[in-house]
Formats: C-alpha cells, structure tokens, sequence
C-alpha cells in the first residue's frame, strides 16, 4: 500500500506527493480538471492533527484513510488543497481529522470525520468557482455530523473512578480532589536520559504536560459521566473535580501502550487558596505502569503518595478497560450507520429471544427461545428484527443462548432426575459439548420437569451458532445482537462465578462472524455491559450499537457500575460515548414516560425491552409515545396483524427503493444496509 512519507522529512514528502498528484492529474485528454478544497475549521486541533480529504477516485484514495490527501493552511483556521481530479464522474467526497503517527510518520488514525449518508460531491459537468469554494467542515447542505474515528492501530484505555474511590487520611478526607492523568513514554532513545531521571523529570512542576525527551504520541480526554460535563474534553490544567458519586472516566489514546505509563496527579485547595484565590496544590500522585494493565479489564487499588514527604498518604482504586483494534477487515471512510436511524422507522415490532421467552411460567411458548426456530416463527409473524442473545463457547464459537450456566445430566438422555445435573458456566462447553449432551435450562433442573421433547429436529436445537442465524433467516429480517457479558452486581455478587474470556477477543470472536456474514442485513449490537459498547463502538465503524440498562426497577438487581442503573446516566453515556441509543426497561418508562423525550431530545434512538411489553395495550402505548422498537414476546400473539400485513410489502419496497436512490447510489453492491 503507498503511503504518504517515507524517510524523507514529512513536510517535505507531503509536498511532493500533492505535486506528483498533480503532474499526474494533468492528461492529454482533458478528463481532469483542477478543483481548489478549501474548508473551514470551527475547532482547535491537537498536536499531529491534520484536516484531510478523501474520496471515491485514485486521486483521493478510494476512501482509504491510509491514501487520503492533507490540506495545508497558513496558519488561519481555513485548509486548503488544489487538485486535479477527474472530471467525468461525480467526485463525492468527505473531509476528516487525521493524526499522523508521529513515530513512524505513515500511519493515519481518524480522530474524526463527516458521517453524512449522502457525502460531499463534485458533479462531473461542475467546473470551479468563486461561489463553491468554502466550505465548512462538518456541515453538509446546512446538517452538521461529525463522529469520533474508529481503531486502526491504536488502543484506547478507559480509567473510571467511581463509587467514591478516594481513601485518605482524616485531616484531607473531606476535601474535593481534583484528578489528573498524563500519559508517560518510557521508550529511552540514545538521546534521553536513563529511566529514573525521566520520572523526576515528569514530577517536578505540578504545571507541568509531559516534558520528557520524546512525549507520548497520547490524547486524552476526560467525562464526567453522571454530571453535567459528561461530553469528553481535554481535561484542565489541575485536573477534574471529583465530588462524592462521581463517574469519573479518562479515555485516553495509544499506539504504544506497551511503553507508556500513566502519571496519576492529585490535586486540592487549602482554605488558605480558596480565600486568596490561588491555584489548588499538588496533594499527591501515583505512577501507573503498563505491565499492570496486561489485561483487558481490571480494578487496581494504588497508593497515593504525597509530593512533597513522598509518605503514603492513603489508596485510591482505579477501574480500567483496554480496547484494542480487531485485525480484520479494514473500514474506510465511504459510509457509517453507526449513529443514523431512519426517523420513519419507529413502533418497530421486535421479537424477543424469537418467538418469546419459554422458561417463564406465564410464556405459554411451545418452541424453546433462541433457538433458530424460534427466530423464524417470528419473522413468520411479521417481526421486522428478532433479538437474540449472544456468548461464546469454550473454543471460543459465537452461540446463541441467554443463561450464563446450563446444567448437563449425568445420565442418559431417557432418565431425569435433578439430583442427577451437574451446574456448569455455559462457557466451560464446547460447542460439540453443547450440541451433543443433555443440556438442561436452570429452570427446568429446579423444577425436575424437562419442558421441550422436539430437540431432536434440527431447528428446535439449543445452542445455534450465530452464523446458523445469518444463513437461516431471511436477510429482510434485522438482528438485534444483545452480546451477553457477566456484570459485578451492587450487593457485590456477579452474575456469573466463573473467571471471564479475554473480553477483547470475546467481542473480536462475534464481530468477525457478523462482519463475514452481515451481507445486506440490518443488525444493532446491544449489552448491558457498558465496556461491551464501548468496544463494539470503537473497533469498527458500520453497525451501531445501543446501551441496555435496567433503569429504576424492583424486578432486578442493581449493578455496581453506577451508569447502567437509570435512563439519564444510560443517556449522557451514551451521548458520549456516541452509540445510537438506549434500550430502556419498560417499568421504568411506564413509571415515568417522558423519559421517552429525554432520550429523543438527545438525538437518540430508543427501543424498550421488558415483561410490562407483553400487553397489546402497552405496545401500542409505547408506540403512540414514539418509540423506534418495541421488544417483546409471543410476537405470533400480541403483534398487529392488521397493521403488519396491510400494505407493509408495498411500503418495504418503497423504502427501499428511496434509500436506494437517496442514500445507496454510492455504494458498492457489496456494502451494507442501514441499521434502521
């Protein structure tokens, strides 16, 4: 792949690919013409940040971040570019935030770029004028949409410090900290000095960035995410305040993370600073090294030293989730349903593990849940997304099962008998254990009463592997992948006793399988687990993802992660952390409908989930209320068929069709449907 430097100076490289560009563009046979990019940058960059173009022509690199094109500017906030490009063919184009690996001056990460279905275009018979030249970066025909990039090969580290983490000694206890991350290189070139002198270096100017020889090519940003500073910024120059409850969160971004460290700065005002306003003091710090964040998840408990006696002053504990970027297939810059949902798509009818739940004593269900069966009984009935539930199996094989334990039988298959089951964690079982023991639901072991006799048809079996899923039910269908992760609970148990799969290769597992077999399909990733979202969020770039929470409930334990346990902390994580939207817990709606607006007014999409769903009544509540989908059970029973089959051929075509027109006609054939 040509890349933009190679071991020249970099500035002096990007000169010279623009002017080969250019003497290139400049044919015989006139099928190019000179077009001036000038666009207009209402926002400050970071260092190694670049405005970049990109498009769908050799000259613009094919929507490849990696042969995209810089603009340059003079030092104003507008970026420009001369080019030759063809003259043809429509050009349609975006503009996005490079960052340019400063280690190796080639690798380009997409801090940000234009998320418009319908891109920027250059019509072949356009010639250039005064009256097309700037342009805004962003905004698209007056609609302003710019998301965050996607992992290439970088990694993110999150650090939350929530449910009150501080412990300090009485005389400080009571005092607001505020808390300051600085990544650290510890890489030593020949130039810098030894590893020791780099840490003193680094702690003496409580001012100070990073100020070694080689600074670490890092952003950080900071959320307060239960507050009202819930958007990630870059974080102030003493740090941000943590009061009692707070959901603190720094995201920061590595390529190296093997080499860098995380200086952690505490920092609090005397009542001496208060009254004379001065700046708060440098109360104490930690230093966080990167053999203590080998896995992708974990809670430390550090000590916090003082900066000036260097004695223990008390500990703090840190939560932490390293993302990492999945290996293939590379995303590019043409399109993104990441956060666009059809307005005209709401009261969507969603069926819920299929056909329904069939281990609740009021289900009724006659085929057992989640099984591929049950997925086509309800798409049969009209269902325009089925929900399921995804987890892995011991060799690591996407299924589709709900519970995080099974009980096998100890005997043969043609004898029960509950003292006879053996609990195990679903994940213990590989998927040919799975397919070929006795497997038991929870239920069914407590009440020594097996519920389905049909397993021997093929359909009807448990434990379908996802990719049975994506062959064997109709690609008009859309997949709501609910992606099942065992949480820590509030009353500090957790859903599951077992220790957990590496959850980087967990979600790699399943999105490798969606990715390879998506097609044309619409799919929406789903989970409880706010880490899960996250992941789903930042290691692709196609397929949306939606925050579940429980919500105010007297049905469910809470979980411990303060965020997932109330519709607005599940909206400002969302927001920022730019998923689609949530799913609520209908109780709580019920409890308190304009909840449904608080959601929408944050540019939200929002299904609901829950048994209060299983009443027509309350469907068509909901849907009156304006929510996008309704997920719920018995879906042969409860939908309207009156509404489905009236005319809902008739209006899938013409949807299609007007997406084909308005939003597809610049996609390859082999691109993937919008998620609404």
């Amino acid at each position: 792949m040509q890349r933009w430097w190679y071991t020249e100076d970099k500035s002096n490289v990007k000169d010279k690919v623009h002017r080969e560009k250019r003497i290139n563009g400049r044919k015989e046979d006139s099928g190019f013409k000179e077009w001036t990019f000038k666009v207009f940058l209402n926002s400050e960059l970071n260092l190694h940040e670049k405005v970049a173009v990109t498009g769908n022509c050799d000259e613009l690199g094919n929507w490849d971040p990696d042969n995209c094109v810089l603009l340059s500017h003079d030092g104003s906030n507008i970026w420009t570019l001369k080019l030759n490009v063809p003259s043809k063919i429509d050009i349609n184009y975006r503009y996005f935030i490079a960052s340019i690996d400063p280690s190796n001056n080639s690798d380009v990460h997409v801090r940000k770029w234009e998320t418009h279905l319908k891109p920027r275009c250059i019509p072949a018979d356009e010639m250039m004028t005064s009256d097309n030249n700037l342009e805004t970066f962003g905004v698209v025909e007056g609609v302003e949409k710019v998301d965050k990039g996607w992992l290439t090969n970088e990694t993110i580290l999150q650090f939350k410090f929530y449910n009150n983490p501080f412990m300090l000694k009485d005389r400080i206890k009571n005092r607001i900290l505020y808390v300051k991350m600085t990544p650290m290189n510890l890489r030593i070139n020949a130039e810098s000095s030894n590893l020791h002198a780099i840490m003193d270096e680094s702690l003496s100017n409580d001012t100070r960035e990073n100020n070694t020889d080689t600074p670490a090519y890092a952003f950080t940003e900071v959320s307060t995410g239960n507050g009202e500073e819930y958007l990630y910024t870059k974080q102030e120059q003493f740090g941000r305040a943590y009061n009692n409850d707070d959901v603190l969160t720094f995201h920061v971004t590595v390529t190296e993370p093997e080499n860098i460290a995380y200086l952690i700065d505490l920092y609090t005002y005397s009542r001496k600073s208060i009254m004379d306003h001065d700046p708060p003091y440098h109360l104490g710090y930690h230093y966080l090294l990167p053999n203590m964040l080998r896995k992708s998840e974990g809670c430390l408990e550090l000590p916090i030293t003082c900066s000036s006696k260097h004695r223990p002053l008390g500990m703090m504990k840190v939560g932490y989730v390293k993302i990492t970027p999945i290996n293939d297939p590379k995303f590019d810059l043409s399109i993104t349903y990441e956060r666009h949902w059809n307005e005209k798509h709401k009261g969507l009818d969603v069926g819920h593990r299929g056909a329904g739940t069939s281990f609740k004593a009021s289900s009724g269900n006659t085929i057992r849940e989640n099984t591929i069966a049950s997925l086509k009984k309800a798409a049969s009935s009209g269902a325009k997304f089925v929900e399921f539930d995804v987890q892995l199996s011991k060799d690591l094989t996407p299924v589709i099962y709900h519970d995080f334990h099974v009980y096998v039988s100890l005997k043969k298959k043609g004898t029960f008998d509950a003292s006879d089951m053996l609990e195990l964690p679903m994940k213990e079982l590989t998927l040919e254990q799975l397919k070929n023991l006795k497997v038991y639901h929870t239920v069914e072991a407590r009440s020594k009463e097996p519920k389905f006799f049909d397993e021997e048809l093929a359909e009807h079996q448990p434990f379908p592997e996802l990719s049975e899923a994506f062959d064997m039910i109709d690609e008009d269908v859309g997949f709501n992948i609910e992606i099942k992760s065992a949480q820590e609970l509030e009353d500090g148990t957790s859903e599951s006793t077992s220790s957990s799969i590496d959850k980087n290769l967990y979600v790699d597992c399943i999105l490798e399988v969606v990715l390879a077999k998506a097609k044309n399909r619409r799919i929406v990733f789903s989970s409880f687990d706010p880490d899960i979202c996250i992941m789903l969020r930042n290691k692709q770039n196609v397929f949306p993802t939606m925050f579940l929470t429980l919500g105010k409930t007297t049905r469910y334990k809470q979980y411990r992660y303060p965020l997932c346990n109330t519709i607005q902390n599940a909206v400002k994580f969302s927001v920022a952390n730019e998923l689609l939207g949530i799913v609520a817990h209908s109780e709580d709606l019920l409890r308190d409908i304009s909840q449904v607006n608080l959601v929408k007014d944050h540019g939200l999409a929002i299904f609901c989930w829950g048994d209060d769903n299983n009443c027509k009544d309350n469907i068509k509540f909901l849907k009156d209320k304006g929510l996008h989908a309704i997920i719920y059970d018995k879906v042969d029973v409860l939908i309207d068929k009156e509404v489905y089959y009236v005319g809902t051929e008739s209006k899938r075509e013409s949807e299609i069709l007007e997406q084909i027109i308005i939003e597809h006609q610049f996609l390859p054939s082999s691109s993937v449907k919008q998620a609404g």
